[in-house]
């Protein structure tokens, strides 16, 4: 049976960042997730839509209500 295990290494040490296996010898596959900085773009508005926005609702309730929808008549 195969048993995931989330450890670090590091200088030759391996640190068990969960459950330590309780076994004494094994077979292991070692899988290498390489680090990387996220690459977060900083997202500008379009100059030219400045004060030609007008906001109608909001993402937790819907412009209209649920009575005017046509789809639930």
């Amino acid at each position: 049976m195969l048993k995931s295990y989330e450890a670090t290494y590091e200088n030759g040490q391996i640190k068990w960042l969960s459950e330590q296996p309780e076994i004494t010898s094994a077979k292991i596959i070692v899988t290498i997730l390489e680090e990387t900085k996220p690459q977060i773009k900083r997202r500008f508005p379009i100059p030219d839509m400045a004060g030609k926005v007008k906001i109608l609702g909001d993402i937790v309730s819907p412009i209209v209500d649920e009575e005017d929808w046509e789809c639930l008549k």
